[in-house]
């Protein structure tokens, strides 16, 4: 196991480092111009090109590349073009905001997903089995931005009794933070739901016609028993696995529900430094998502070994 992970840290060292290139020659292809952007399209040449010396921006793209990237392996993000503050408190910032709705939104999926493909499985083709489906198939066909809409038309307009938008730390304010999490969470978690939902009741499919699970119902063993305690049991591995990959895209930010209900996360961050082609703060977003993604994806293959001592790592 311990091979196994040192490996797994030095193999993140090439994905951070081709990220972190690919996201630099991207965002430099994007029309625009930082300068512009901070000092508008009325600006005179001699005040924008003292600027772009200012900022780096006329040397040339292999020399900037190796000035940022030699300051991020000292630590230092560089600081944001529009506000002049650091990259990594920024970042810092908007990561917890995301960790909140992520973990929310995960919760959400579990306490709905989970239940709902154990029963679609064990009643398959019955009426609840088709519900389960068809809920499904309607959470993953709806963009999350057109839910997010309806949740606030339904519960902020129709029926004000939530925020539309905002945040509110949890720290100052618990009930605030509480109201203004339940719509992203309902939003993002609906179509985590979906997915999580086939994916338990496929697993769980194969799993009840293994022949341990046929042995254990002809000893005469409750059915909850069976399900729950043997079944379900095996059939974790692959809704771990989808959750991993669930987990890392959340944690790196769901732009378009941070953006529709103005959350103070990753996404929006990036967003927003888009729009301003804030370099530093897109490069560094960009990193630290990729850095959490595989993070999390090694998180998982430890669940594995947890969750099923069958799994060894060489």
């Amino acid at each position: 196991m311990g091979r196994f992970l040192l490996g797994r840290l030095f193999g993140l060292l090439p994905i951070l480092f081709g990220t972190s290139l690919v996201s630099f020659l991207l965002i430099r292809m994007v029309p625009g111009d930082p300068a512009v952007a901070l000092l508008g399209l009325d600006a005179d040449d001699a005040a924008l090109s003292a600027l772009r010396r200012n900022l780096s921006l006329d040397q040339p793209l292999p020399m900037q590349y190796a000035a940022w990237l030699g300051h991020v392996l000292t630590g230092d993000f560089g600081r944001s073009i529009q506000g002049g503050r650091a990259v990594l408190p920024l970042l810092g910032g908007a990561l917890a905001p995301t960790a909140l709705l992520a973990a929310a939104a995960l919760l959400v999926s579990l306490v709905i997903a989970v239940p709902a493909g154990v029963v679609a499985a064990t009643r398959r083709n019955t009426a609840a089995d088709v519900a389960a489906s068809l809920a499904a198939l309607c959470g993953l066909s709806m963009p999350s931005f057109w839910l997010g809409l309806l949740l606030i038309l339904a519960f902020s307009v129709v029926l004000p009794v939530l925020p539309a938008s905002g945040y509110a730390s949890p720290l100052a304010d618990p009930g605030g933070c509480l109201l203004h999490l339940v719509l992203p969470a309902l939003t993002l978690g609906a179509a985590l739901a979906a997915a999580t939902m086939r994916m338990t009741r496929a697993a769980m499919l194969e799993v009840l016609r293994a022949d341990y699970v046929r042995t254990a119902r002809a000893k005469g063993l409750p059915l909850r028993s069976v399900v729950w305690r043997h079944a379900f049991r095996n059939a974790r591995i692959p809704i771990v696995t989808l959750l991993g990959i669930q987990v890392g895209q959340l944690l790196g930010g769901v732009v378009v529900t941070e953006t529709v209900f103005s959350w103070p996360g990753i996404g929006k961050l990036t967003v927003d430094a888009i729009f301003a082609r804030d370099y530093p703060v897109i490069q560094g977003a960009v990193l630290l998502t990729a850095t959490l993604f595989v993070l999390v994806n090694l998180a998982t293959d430890v669940v594995y070994a947890v969750l099923d001592p069958r799994i060894r790592f060489a």
